[in-house]
């Protein structure tokens, strides 16, 4: 996964593929991990103002040039109250 990419899959317990939409990506230097916060589309449309399930990981890119990515579980309340804000700091640019 690259910052800047607007898809990515993901496969969940089952072993069963998901096309996500990546919502946003960023950097933390306090928890010195990046994140990516995204959203798993499941082949229907959606309008604009209906409500998505937001999901968030961090994760740790491949060698650079190489697509694909580790994600990792988020480990802390304290790293959960961090993406909490900068998603609704993002939310209200984006009204």
């Amino acid at each position: 996964m690259e910052h800047g990419q607007e898809t990515m899959t993901i496969v969940d317990e089952n072993g069963e593929e998901h096309v996500c939409e990546v919502i946003l990506t960023f950097d933390s230097k306090e928890y010195e991990r990046s994140y990516v916060l995204y959203h798993i589309l499941d082949g229907e449309e959606r309008d604009d103002d209906e409500e998505v399930e937001i999901h968030a990981s961090a994760f740790i890119p491949t060698e650079e040039g190489q697509d694909g990515g580790s994600l990792l579980e988020i480990e802390s309340d304290e790293e959960w109250d961090m993406i909490e804000e900068v998603l609704n700091t993002f939310l209200e640019e984006e009204e």
